[in-house]
């Protein structure tokens, strides 16, 4: 299975682009890069400025069907990965659990997505995608229907509810993603409080 971050996101609530924020004494990329990189054999990154993260030493891919939102991301990372699978995440998760993420790899035998669902709903920029998927990803892509859950329906889908989730994290942080400044000051927070 590859490891694949979603870098493509135009950051405008955060005003600047968020993948290259500091946490943890780190840019969020690096951060869930050192978190993924020992659990996937091949690593990609998602993102249309291939320059400003070629210094991280993965391959960055520009997506194959420009302004399609997260689902061209998702796509261009399945359709590129060397694998069957790519587990995808967003770029602006700095508390990802490589216990969640190893949790959903290994549930993904059989399935075309295994899909994580909390109290706020699906969270698919955290989700593993099959190859299985892509036809079903072009037909959207092509109608401009690009809501990511209207691929479930039309796949065998894994859904991996929240009490599972919370036995592996049990404050569910790792689906925190900061979108804004105080997004971010409440994640670092969470980690200082040692949540």
């Amino acid at each position: 299975m590859t490891g694949a971050i979603l870098a493509g996101g135009r950051s405008t609530r955060m005003g600047t682009n968020k993948a290259l924020l500091e946490f943890g004494g780190v840019r969020i990329i690096e951060g869930l890069l050192s978190k993924i990189r020992s659990l996937f054999p091949e690593i990609l990154i998602i993102a249309n400025e291939q320059a400003v993260y070629a210094d991280l030493g993965v391959p960055v891919i520009p997506d194959r069907i420009p302004e399609k939102g997260s689902l061209g991301g998702i796509y261009t990372a399945v359709y590129h990965s060397t694998f069957p699978q790519a587990f995808c995440i967003a770029c602006d998760m700095p508390l990802a659990s490589p216990a969640v993420i190893a949790h959903l790899r290994g549930l993904a035998p059989g399935y075309d997505v295994v899909v994580p669902r909390t109290a706020e709903g699906y969270q698919p920029l955290h989700a593993v995608y099959g190859k299985t998927c892509l036809p079903h990803m072009e037909e959207m892509i092509r109608a401009d229907r690009l809501k990511i859950d209207r691929l479930f329906p039309l796949v065998r889908v894994r859904t991996v509810e929240e009490a599972e989730l919370r036995r592996l994290d049990p404050s569910l942080g790792c689906f925190i993603n900061v979108n804004t400044r105080e997004e971010l000051e409440a994640a670092v927070r969470l980690t200082q409080e040692g949540g």
